[in-house]
């Protein structure tokens, strides 16, 4: 059983692979030929598409009661997201960031963050009610407005496409690459799952480590693959906008659906995930960019922290 779940991992993984690079060149051109800024791309489409295995699993688990991992999902996936999906990328090139997103979009995704743990520890400690989930669903509404008005406000540069493709096949490029992320990220997360739970570890370790990261490939790849295109908005905008998009619609959409209780142990993952989006803005002050030594220290942080939770576990 746990050769065939290995397997099945193997399988999701190449889906993923395959299914990002489609997405990517897809996403990418359907932006150029709609005269839409590859960062808007990035943070929108691209973001919400590859949170799709975030969505479903946590609002899977909400249904099923098991709060831990829907929630520990959602942070775990964040901090993934910025410390090894930013820092991975950035290895293959310097991640480039706009002048846009260090004034708008870093900020807003801290004041997210600092939302979420007034919500979960402080208004209305241990749990994420209907209320709030709903205040922070209307939050994802007003951030998206405020994306489509940017995107008519910013000044386009001319970009000749050596490859010109019909509007609907770039679309079919989407919609094939999309369930390639989807189906490939469930077979991993479902077969990540079955051997944690085998080695004995706890709902919110496997939240925050398997699942978190199984859901989180899709971003990892589609990052690396946007990087290695030459696509640096989507590829810095995908991380940014999927971390904003797993809280202010995955957990939102959970809450909604069940309130969500939270351990004060898990205060410390948040935080965590607090930091890893200030590191973002504090790497990118001077030169507006993460390079390749920025990356590696994301990594070895991400490193640290997984150690952290894993030993945490068994003591």
């Amino acid at each position: 059983m746990i050769f065939l779940n290995i397997l099945l991992l193997i399988v999701g993984m190449f889906f993923m692979i395959k299914g990002a690079d489609l997405f990517v060149e897809g996403a990418s051109k359907v932006a150029k030929a709609m005269k839409i800024p590859s960062l808007i791309i990035g943070l929108t489409l691209v973001s919400i598409g590859t949170s799709c295995p975030e969505l479903s699993v946590s609002i899977q688990s909400a249904l099923k009661g098991m709060n831990d991992m829907s929630f520990g999902n959602v942070i775990g996936s964040n901090i993934f997201n910025t410390f090894v999906v930013i820092g991975v990328s950035s290895i293959f090139v310097p991640m480039l960031v706009s002048k846009n997103m260090f004034k708008y979009d870093i900020p807003i995704l801290i004041f997210i963050y600092v939302l979420l743990i007034l919500m979960g520890f402080v208004i209305t400690p241990n749990v994420i009610n209907f209320w709030e989930g709903l205040i922070l669903f209307l939050l994802m509404i007003a951030y998206t407005v405020f994306l489509i008005i940017r995107s008519k406000n910013e000044p386009q540069e001319e970009e000749k496409d050596d490859k010109p493709r019909k509007w609907y096949v770039n679309v079919l490029f989407i919609i094939i690459g999309l369930a390639g992320i989807i189906f490939g990220g469930d077979f991993v997360v479902d077969s990540a799952s079955f051997i944690a739970l085998k080695l004995g570890m706890s709902e919110l370790l496997v939240g925050l480590t398997i699942v978190a990261i199984g859901t989180s490939l899709p971003e990892l790849v589609t990052s690396m693959v946007a990087a290695k295109k030459g696509e640096n908005d989507i590829a810095i905008g995908n991380a940014i906008g999927s971390s904003l998009f797993n809280v202010v619609l995955i957990l939102s959409t959970s809450a909604m659906f069940s309130p969500m209780p939270i351990q004060m142990l898990q205060l410390v993952d948040v935080i965590v995930m607090l930091a890893s989006a200030m590191m973002v803005l504090l790497f990118s002050a001077k030169k507006k960019e993460i390079n390749r030594t920025g990356g590696i220290i994301f990594i070895l942080v991400y490193v640290a922290y997984f150690t952290y939770i894993i030993i945490r576990n068994y003591i």
